[in-house]
């Protein structure tokens, strides 16, 4: 019997058009004959911009030497010259790596830590604490460096904005060698050396690098400098998969070599730490992990951390040396994040029963909500939670020392980091993404915030943007779902933004049984097409008020991933459903 459900949400579905031009067909003819495949599997591939068979070898089989020459990046060569002086000078310098205190930052200090550690003994690292600190370069940390004798601090994943904190470095003697991936400001730092790919003066030719991958660049440039195998940073990748699943950057052009590279790393030989966290997420021996059970199984953990009491467990975790040393942090790390979910449930339920009771909010075109008590390092999480149910810019606001901290994410299609930057003028500190931000600000221009950032929006936000968008690839029919699809499929990967997991489409498509709705919330559909074609499970997590809508010999169109599914040995394909529409 089927419980009566709220109605699911309305969304968008976006389909690319079918490669239909003259030069396309003539790349799916050449492809279909050159690589054994089927025209449909072609037709995919030209829709990604994938049209010759050396186009198809690099994008099937990454090498690592299609990295970029590191020292194409702009100071690059400065950054080598000044590790040099520090590591070789007759009284060799102390030297602080310092990153942020998220998986990007974390992963990024373990990453240049081990390898400079293999060179140098006068060395340590510091990660800032979330809530006496906060984000980016913090006076705190450049005294404690100072005080300590360390002259040269190597920044990740933070600093291109810290002019005021680097200056001040130099007055005490301490250089920086700046690593990292945000927009700058309208002024750099007076660093010794400043890498970041979106400086306006720089060409490198890959802009979407992650913090963790711009220190590895730095490392790439110091090993082609000294003359050491390449080889020797490979097991390093690691480090870098964990960094690029975590902080949501492209899976294209070098990331996505060294994503492929680094889940190798992790599915056959990661460093001692990892094994630790892929054992205390539950994952079974002998699972092959992919970008996905990264960013769900990993960067979770390793976040947690920081948000719920240091960072630098994460580091020493990831630097363990040892399996006992290892399994002791990997514990203490998945308890945070277990105190982690019961804030995040808590401040989720909180934060949607603000909006639903206010009928300005529930009718705005964002949303920015304030609680002096919501803990710092869950608000960026209940903003995205609250997006999955008012799909529109969210920022989340809470109090932390004497002043108002903010966690923003927003929507496909809408740039949260230009709208708070038409905001700039109410706020103490930003920094950040298209998709995500942070900010501080005064607790006393809360309400003057939320009003601007509201008009901001509402004066430059489409009504597309504001209902949840399905991509979706190519129409497919339920004949031409093989074994060969699945395995060619998923031979796209490593799969994330910009080179998302093929989304296809199925109209004319008929109940061959009764809905089952399993756990209460999810569903399972035995379907065929065309009344009598060749029948597919089909599974949507969290959709089970859509059987509601369904009616035996009513056809209703679907959108889907096409997955495996292994259950007491037997290995079949199945859908993982995006929507359902209905006739």
């Amino acid at each position: 019997m089927i419980v009566q459900l709220p109605p699911p949400p309305t969304k968008r579905w976006l389909v690319r058009p079918v490669p239909d031009s003259s030069d396309e067909r003539a790349a799916i003819e050449s492809l279909t004959a050159s690589l054994g495949v089927s025209p449909f599997l072609a037709g995919l591939l030209v829709q990604r911009g994938i049209k010759t068979f050396e186009e198809a070898r690099l994008f099937f089989r990454p090498e690592f030497t299609h990295l970029h020459d590191p020292f194409a990046m702009r100071d690059m060569d400065r950054a080598v010259e000044r590790l040099k002086k520090a590591l070789y000078a007759p009284q060799p310098e102390k030297i602080l790596i310092y990153g942020d205190y998220d998986v990007d930052g974390t992963t990024s200090v373990a990453l240049v830590y081990s390898f400079l550690r293999t060179h140098h003994d006068q060395l340590d690292f510091y990660i800032p604490d979330r809530y006496k600190e906060g984000y980016g370069i913090s006076r705190q940390g450049i005294e404690w460096a100072a005080e300590n004798g360390f002259t040269l601090i190597i920044a990740l994943d933070c600093g291109i904005k810290s002019v005021d904190r680097v200056a001040e470095a130099k007055a005490l003697g301490v250089d920086f060698i700046i690593c990292d991936h945000h927009r700058p400001g309208d002024e750099l730092p007076d660093a010794a050396a400043v890498l970041d790919p979106k400086r306006n003066d720089c060409l490198y030719p890959y802009k979407e690098l992650s913090g963790c991958g711009v220190g590895f660049k730095l490392l790439q440039a110091f090993c082609l400098d000294q003359g050491i195998d390449l080889k020797t940073l490979y097991p390093s990748l690691d480090l870098v998969a964990v960094s690029i699943a975590s902080d949501i950057v492209p899976l294209t052009g070098e990331n996505r070599v060294m994503a492929h590279y680094g889940l190798k790393v992790i599915n056959s030989q990661p460093r001692i730490g990892l094994k630790a966290l892929i054992k205390v997420a539950g994952f079974r021996n002998g699972n092959t992990l992919d970008l996905t059970n990264l960013v769900f199984g990993l960067g979770p953990r390793i976040n947690a951390a920081g948000r719920i009491k240091h960072a630098k467990a994460a580091v020493q975790l990831l630097l363990a040396e040892s399996d006992e040393e290892a399994d002791d942090f990997a514990f203490a790390i998945n308890k945070h994040n277990s105190d982690r979910r019961v804030y995040d449930s808590k401040m989720t339920d909180e934060a949607l029963a603000m909006i639903r009771q206010d009928e300005a909010l529930l009718q705005a075109k964002s949303t920015v909500l304030f609680d002096a008590t919501w803990h710092k390092g869950v608000i960026g999480i209940v903003a995205s939670r609250c997006i999955e149910h008012f799909h529109r810019p969210t920022i989340i606001l809470t109090q932390s020392n004497d002043k108002a901290a903010g966690s923003a994410r927003s929507v496909p299609g809408f740039d949260v980091y230009e709208a708070i930057e038409e905001c700039a003028d109410l706020l103490e500190q930003f920094g950040g993404h298209t998709f995500a931000a942070g900010m501080t600000l005064p607790v006393d221009n809360i309400d003057a915030f939320r009003r601007k950032f509201e008009s901001v929006v509402a004066a430059r936000i489409q009504a597309e943007h504001l209902t949840p968008l399905i991509d979706i690839d190519l129409p497919l029919d339920f004949s031409e779902i093989t074994d060969k699809l699945y395995r060619i499929v998923k031979q796209m990967g490593p799969f994330g933004p910009h080179n998302a997991q093929p989304v296809f489409v199925t109209e004319d498509v008929y109940l061959a049984a009764e809905p089952v709705i399993m756990k209460d919330k999810h569903l399972k559909l035995q379907l065929q097409q065309n009344r009598t074609g060749h029948q597919l499970t089909a599974v949507g997590f969290g959709m089970a008020q859509y059987a509601q809508q369904l009616q035996p010999r009513k056809p209703f169109s679907i959108c889907y991933q096409v997955e495996q599914n292994v259950f007491n040995g037997t290995v079949s394909l199945q859908l993982m459903l995006k929507d359902i529409r209905c006739a």
